[in-house]
């Protein structure tokens, strides 16, 4: 769950961020990218430094270029609350890489944050109502595309919080949103299965391809492997395998090649920890070539799960079939 946070200033959006982040919520926000960038420049850091940085940042690397800073390090098993969104390109990018996202605006009366802002006695803060409007002009929107727009980031919002009441009705309201953002996705068993094959397939040593394979068993997965030389033999990447060393022609010098591949290490590393695999399905992100083919066949799994064409697979397909092996294709990106 990723929760955007936005508002004008005094609004209580910090302690919207500090009640999340006291529930398992990582704090981030898109201002800590204008202030790496500020010590990365050797400058002190101040409120017009942080506008103009940002405005700096937007013009040269696209407008929404914080969120995808910002976006790139996110982890998708952590719950985050993101603080300091600006403009709405940054929603846009936040909605593209956060899985579900879901952006709240914290407002209140001038008055209420007038209110606040000084009794943080904040240097360079607005005294007066007429400084604070003067102030956030130049916040809520701008002619130029690299400013802040925060009316447009008002108008993206999910939710809307009022905030001016006391700090137990803020965390209240705040809840309440809580418990209307839970419902997020999850990964379907193919892609589930099928993800996990592409990290096995990072294993592999093999020069020329990486290839995965997973088996699974009443959605429980029993055994792994990945393309490469034999145990105990040198490594293909270590000079182990003449035929991928040599990049040879595909479906060429396949005598040559000393490499098992990730099916063929998937059934026979079932067989030596004694796993039966009967009855299971084989996800893997190439099609079996017609070695691997025959192997599933006489195992008894059941089901083939594709990702990717394998050159060579049409005799295979139609093996599997044959034998009534059910083989599928799943496009996964």
């Amino acid at each position: 769950m990723i929760l955007g946070i936005s508002g004008p200033n005094g609004a209580g959006k910090g302690e919207v961020v500090a009640y999340l982040a006291a529930r398992s919520f990582y704090p981030l926000s898109l201002s800590d990218v204008i202030r790496d960038e500020l010590r990365a420049r050797g400058l002190e850091e101040t409120r017009e430094r942080m506008i103009e940085t940002g405005r700096a940042l937007r013009a040269a690397g696209g407008v929404g270029v914080l969120a995808e800073r910002l976006a790139a390090a996110l982890l998708p098993d952590r719950n985050y609350v993101i603080d300091s969104i600006r403009h709405p390109a940054e929603v846009d990018a936040l909605r593209r890489a956060a899985g579900t996202f879901r952006l709240l605006w914290v407002d209140a009366g001038p008055k209420t944050r007038l209110a606040r802002i000084r009794s943080r006695g904040r240097t360079g803060d607005p005294a007066t109502l007429s400084e604070l409007e003067a102030f956030e002009a130049r916040e809520l929107g701008s002619s130029d595309p690299t400013a802040q727009q925060l009316s447009a980031v008002r108008d993206l919002a999910d939710f809307v919080l009022h905030n001016n009441g006391t700090l137990a009705d803020l965390h209240d309201a705040t809840q309440r949103i809580l418990e209307r953002s839970l419902h997020f996705e999850r990964p379907g068993w193919d892609e589930y299965f099928m993800s996990i094959a592409r990290v096995v397939a990072s294993r592999s040593n093999c020069v020329k391809r990486k290839v995965g394979a997973v088996i699974a068993r009443d959605r429980r997965i029993i055994s792994t492997g990945y393309n490469g030389t034999p145990r105990g033999v040198r490594n293909c990447n270590e000079g182990g395998c003449p035929r991928c060393n040599e990049f040879a022609h595909g479906g060429t010098r396949l005598d040559e090649c000393l490499c098992s591949h990730g099916e063929e290490n998937a059934i026979t590393q079932a067989a030596y920890h004694g796993v039966s695999v009967r009855g299971g399905a084989i996800y893997t992100t190439f099609c079996p070539c017609l070695m691997c083919t025959k192997m599933i066949i006489n195992a008894g799994l059941e089901e083939v799960v594709y990702n990717a064409e394998y050159p060579l697979a049409e005799t295979s397909i139609s093996l599997l079939r044959e034998a009534g092996v059910k083989v599928r294709k799943v496009a996964i990106a």
